[in-house]
This record gives C-alpha cells, structure tokens and sequence, in this order.
C-alpha cells in the first residue's frame, strides 16, 4: 500500500475511472499537458490523449458550460477550475443550470459531473487565491458539495463523485495538497460514501466540527486541550451536503458542547447552519452555548494570513470558552 499525497491521491482517483469509463473526460486551464498548476491532473494527457484531456481557455463559463453540455449528452464531465477564487464568472452555469438541470427537466435529463477546484489559504497566495467559497455552494439546491481532508478520502470520494448521477462541487484544500502523506491502496477499488462524517478523534467533553485542512488544526488543538484534561471529539464532515445530520447530533449529545471550525469568514458561513440545526435539534443536550472559530469578515490578507487562518490556539480559547461556562 502506497503513501501518497493528496494531490497523487486525486492523479490517482482520476486515472481510475478514466480507465474504468471511457466517458470521463478532464477538462480546463491547463490540465493537460502542464498537468495543472498543483499537478494533479500530470501525466493524464499521455495516457489519454487531447481528446480525453482537454486544454481550454481561459474561461470559467466557457469551461462549466461546455461540461454541461457534455454531461447532458452522457459523457463524465471532470472539469478544473484553477483556483476556487476564479470560479465566479462560472457562478450563473454552476448555479442556474448545472445544479437545477434535473429539476427544470422533470428528471428528463441529468448533469452528471464533478467540477475540482483547489480552495483555501495556507500558501501565501493572497486574496485572489486563498478564498473558501463553500457556503455559497452549499445554499445551492441541487448540488452536492464534498470536501476531503486527506489524500484516502481524496481519493475515495472523488471516485464516488465521478460515478455519481448528479452534479458535485469537490473542494481541494490545497494548503495540505502536499503534507501529510497516508497509506492510500493501489489496487483496491473503494469509494467513500458520499454523506457520512467521520469521528477523527473520540471524547467526551466537547465536539469540533470541521473539514478539509481544519481537521489537523482541530486535532492539534484537542491535543492541547487533553492536557488541561479536556477530552474532545472532532467530526470530520467530509460532505457539507447532504450534511450527515445523524453524526452531528450524536456526537453533540454525547458531550454537550460544540465548537465549530471553518476557514472561512464567520458572517453567514457553513458553520453558522451546523450551529442553528444543533440549537433546534439538540439544545436540550447543550451546557454551554456554541462557539464559532472563523475566518475574519474581511478580504483574505497576504501578509497576515497567519493571523486570518483559524489556528490551534484560536480553537483551543474557544474550548475554554465551552468548558468553563
């Protein structure tokens, strides 16, 4: 069983299904032979030619529409935005006609793909490329919206987005593209169920919830929370829709606290809706309120993205908060 990265775990999950269906086909800036800006789309365009692997414009419309318009006549659409900052121009296709084609079709027809983006900070890439656009997504009926947060799910839930029926919004946190690397098989061909969380870390005293490259800082931060004798459990949502609504409550009710960990700004972000499902499903259970760690409500800063990105610390006065009210 290898050790890979994430990225070599998403080349992987590509390679796969593009073996296993000759309908899948990759699409975007760069993808083919450059191989992508982070690579993860390398090597593609050797094994399945331009015709599999496409080199597009530069346009973000011009890319998810063209998808759609395969997708509608049976082809496996993967397209690639670049950086999830970029996706914008494309918002009105994902939005209006990507996420509402089975609806507005009386289920007639399908859109069958999976649109890639890297997201998030962690690389010094400024406010243009260091964005976390999930909630917009999120608020978006029709889509499915999936963030893995290391390379075995990367893998694992990109393969079951590709064979999904509908279409699916799959958010790369780039920030850990490289590190760390986990023992991913080769050879077995498995999926991560699309809509179950995971329990990274058992406790007993209070719940994070978190997902993409906000596990590792929700892991550090229980960490340091055990030694002032705090025991804490971080959920790992993995699929922001559907939501895993059963593990949230459970996990919330086993330990009466929540804090809740997202990389985005605060004001009207995902977290906000985990906070708002728990205080009308589970206040009974609660002993403290709810705390939010965030993003600050201003553009992503380049010079202080240290200071802008959630951290253990951050997180860990967020428990105290909890476990001391």
């Amino acid at each position: 069983m290898p050790e890979i990265t994430l990225v070599q775990a998403v080349n992987d999950a590509l390679k796969e299904e593009m073996r296993a269906d000759d309908d899948v086909v990759v699409l975007g800036e760069d993808v083919g032979v450059n191989g992508g800006v982070f690579r993860c789309t390398a090597d593609l365009v050797d094994e399945f030619g331009e015709e599999r692997v496409i080199d597009t414009p530069l346009s973000e419309s011009g890319i998810i529409g063209a998808a759609i318009g395969m997708a509608l006549y049976g082809l496996k659409p993967v397209p690639e935005i670049q950086f999830a900052d970029f996706i914008w121009p494309a918002f009105d296709q994902i939005t209006s006609e990507m996420a509402k084609m089975r609806y507005r079709s009386g289920g007639q027809f399908t859109c069958p793909m999976v649109v890639r983006t890297p997201y998030g900070g962690g690389i010094r890439g400024g406010h243009y490329h260091s964005q976390s656009p999930e909630a917009y997504f999120t608020h978006t009926s029709g889509l499915t919206v999936v963030v893995p947060s290391d390379p075995y799910d990367a893998k694992g839930l990109l393969k079951a987005a590709i064979r999904s029926p509908d279409p699916v919004i799959f958010l790369e946190p780039k920030r850990i593209y490289r590190a760390p690397k986990q023992d991913v098989p080769a050879d077995d061909d498995y999926v991560v169920e699309i809509g179950k969380a995971a329990v990274r870390r058992e406790g007993t005293d209070f719940t994070i919830t978190c997902y993409g490259a906000m596990v590792e800082v929700a892991m550090k931060a229980c960490a340091l929370a055990a030694e002032k004798g705090w025991e804490g459990e971080v959920l790992d949502l993995r699929t922001l829709v559907p939501l895993d609504e059963q593990a949230l409550i459970a996990s919330v009710t086993k330990t009466g606290r929540l804090v809740t960990l997202q990389e985005a700004p605060k004001f009207s972000g995902y977290s906000s809706e985990l906070s708002a499902i728990v205080a009308e499903k589970a206040i009974d259970v609660l002993e403290a309120p709810i705390r939010r760690v965030a993003g600050f409500d201003v553009p992503f800063p380049f010079t202080l993205e240290h200071v802008y990105m959630p951290h253990a610390e951050r997180v860990l006065k967020a428990v105290e908060d909890v476990m001391t009210f």
